[in-house]
């Protein structure tokens, strides 16, 4: 089978992705013909059957604009976003040995690392390093729904998993107990606050979600005790004493929180870029802290545990088959996304 299904894909040399020649919106998202991976030692070779949008993905077809000019990216044009995928090894590197073809995968691919995940196509390499055995109780669109948003979660409130720096703080995260705490999640219904509320809950948390009113249903159904309709008034001017707050939207605004902690509490925002907060946080007593998420094959193949008894569930916001990259773009700009937006590849 092995030999069959690699003289096919050797012999045809190509493949159909998603393109960057110029960051831009949307619109610079072209599907067409692409080169095969070729296997460096230690790599997979995955036949993709779903990959995942994140916001990484469209900030780097932007060109991080909204990033200091000196960390924005200098990627090599033509360019394949994506990180997040599921599907089945077609071909391993000499040097692997836990991995086989026909094996069901899935994983967060070379995050972070700019322009070289390539997960919006039929084929990608993986480091094995980044890979882990598909949790079998999901389909392939729901494991593609996982690995970012749920890492992210996970190194955010559990176990970092990395010694990785974070550029954008001069100290390592370190997560907080969650055991009886009071956890507010600002932006409860997206793909890392709906994962955040159930790892909260999970590891024995009292969870308030934060969204739009349309999504309090879905959040409570996660396992959220409270939820806030954020269109109705703002959370942060009626909530205090709260433990740890995980904002989820982060930037500027998670200044706004603060007011809501009790002394010795956490605010954990996702995106701290723009933070103006820390002194106020120290003479409050509050710890402001941030992780960058980083693969991890391990971490995922215990999260994977979790996804398959249901433990933890992917919530899917809305599916596109790769050739309408552009418009799943488009989705995620209007906001209100509701668990996880997923190309379907093969």
């Amino acid at each position: 089978m092995k030999e069959l299904l690699n003289t096919k894909i050797h012999a045809e040399g190509v493949m159909k992705a998603v393109r960057l020649h110029e960051f831009g919106g949307p619109e610079v998202l072209r599907y067409e013909d692409a080169p095969m991976p070729q296997l460096k030692a230690g790599e997979v070779l995955v036949k993709v059957y779903a990959s995942a949008l994140n916001p990484p993905d469209w900030y780097l077809r932007d060109g991080y604009r909204s990033l200091p000019p000196e960390w924005q990216p200098k990627g090599e044009f033509p360019m394949i976003l994506g990180t997040d995928i599921s599907g089945v090894v077609a071909d391993v590197a000499d040097s692997v040995k836990d991995f086989k073809v026909g094996d069901e995968v899935y994983s967060m691919v070379r995050f972070f690392s700019i322009g070289e995940s390539k997960g919006y196509a039929q084929y990608v390499s993986v480091p094995v390093s980044d890979l882990a055995i598909k949790p079998a109780g999901i389909d392939h669109v729901h494991a593609a729904g996982a690995p970012m948003s749920l890492l992210t979660a996970w190194q955010f409130l559990v176990e970092v998993g990395h010694d990785q720096p974070n550029p954008l703080q001069p100290h390592p995260h370190v997560p907080v107990s969650l055991k009886g705490k009071t956890v507010l999640v600002n932006g409860a219904a997206g793909g890392v606050g709906h994962f955040a509320v159930q790892v909260a809950k999970l590891h024995g948390a009292k969870v308030i979600g934060v969204a739009a009113g349309q999504h309090e249903t879905m959040v409570r159904n996660l396992g959220a005790d409270e939820f806030i309709d954020y269109t109705q008034a703002p959370a942060d001017e009626f909530v205090q004493n709260i433990d740890l707050v995980v904002d989820t939207v982060g930037g500027a605004s998670s200044a706004r929180f603060l007011k809501t902690l009790k002394r010795g509490g956490a605010l954990f925002p996702v995106y701290p870029l723009g933070f103006a907060g820390y002194e106020e946080a120290k003479k409050l007593g509050i710890t402001v802290s941030s992780v960058q998420v980083r693969s991890s094959g391990v971490q995922l193949a215990q999260l994977a545990k979790l996804l398959n008894d249901g433990s933890i569930k992917v919530l899917i916001d809305s599916i596109f088959p790769l050739s309408q990259a552009r418009e799943a773009h488009e989705r995620a700009a209007k906001g209100h996304i509701q668990g996880k937006i997923v190309l379907t590849v093969a």
